[in-house]
């Protein structure tokens, strides 16, 4: 049994939830700064992201985004690709009221809020071009399910990204998973267990690539050597644990 499945799934979700909504930092009567200045060095690291994604997002007429917490990053890529709808979701109905709060600062009105889990939101099939979540997919926990209804959303032809995730390989995953969850206690965290995702995503009929980003952006001092050897010996990357963005493409019909 994996270390995060000693805690039940609706445990887990409960922890989840409570926590957007007891944080004096991120529940959604909270205007402090630093929650405002940590979002925007995370919002540095989501605009790098959405670079190397240029591509799928300015095609995107529809955009979806999963586990957004407070949705900000949906209202950068509102921001920035003015024409989309786009829509925001979390599974705490306290994260996603704090939506509001970023819209102002980002000047937008984002098209859709809603409060639903990764597998089991409120949209017909074939609603988007791309779905995305921001270092929250290893959040989701029901990998499988989420995937199912990613494929489910998805138009033919359309792409989910997992941007900026933990990932690692089998044989380090109870290590990673332990120091992932030495850094934020309070709401168990897991690691994206990139080969098993490719596993999962096949039986949707999804296609999934994993591409590594050895950042040094926000890293403590630690990680920062660890990062830098990581960039230094890209070959490490496929080998230890390693932020990564993961393309999950749905086929396009058959002609």
């Amino acid at each position: 049994m994996d270390a995060l499945r000693r805690i039940s799934i609706e445990r887990k979700e409960a922890l989840e939830i409570d926590f957007w909504r007891d944080s004096p930092s991120e529940g959604p009567e909270s205007d402090g700064l630093d929650n405002i200045v940590n979002k925007a060095t995370d919002g540095r690291i989501f605009l790098d992201a959405v670079r190397r994604h240029q591509a799928h997002f300015s095609k995107a007429a529809s955009v979806l985004e999963l586990g957004g917490g407070q949705c900000w990053a949906s209202c950068m890529v509102k921001r920035l690709f003015p024409s989309a709808r786009v829509v925001g979701t979390d599974i705490s109905p306290a994260a996603v009221a704090s939506t509001r709060k970023w819209q102002h600062i980002y000047q937008v009105e984002l098209d859709e809020i809603a409060s639903c889990r990764s597998y089991d939101t409120p949209f017909a099939d074939g609603s988007f071009d791309l779905i995305f979540a921001f270092s929250a997919a290893h959040h989701f926990v029901r990998h499988g399910s989420t995937l199912r209804e990613i494929s489910r959303l998805l138009v033919p032809g359309g792409v989910a990204l997992y941007l900026y995730e933990p990932t690692c390989r089998q044989y380090l995953y109870r290590m990673a998973l332990a120091r992932v969850n030495a850094k934020r206690p309070e709401v168990p965290e897991d690691i994206l267990r990139y080969r098993r995702l490719e596993q999962l995503a096949s039986r949707f009929g999804l296609k999934l690539q994993t591409r590594f980003c050895a950042s040094l952006a926000n890293r403590g001092p630690l990680e920062t050597v660890y990062y830098f050897g990581l960039q230094t010996l890209p070959m490490l990357q496929h080998l230890l644990p390693c932020t990564a963005d993961i393309i999950i493409e749905k086929p396009p019909a058959p002609p």
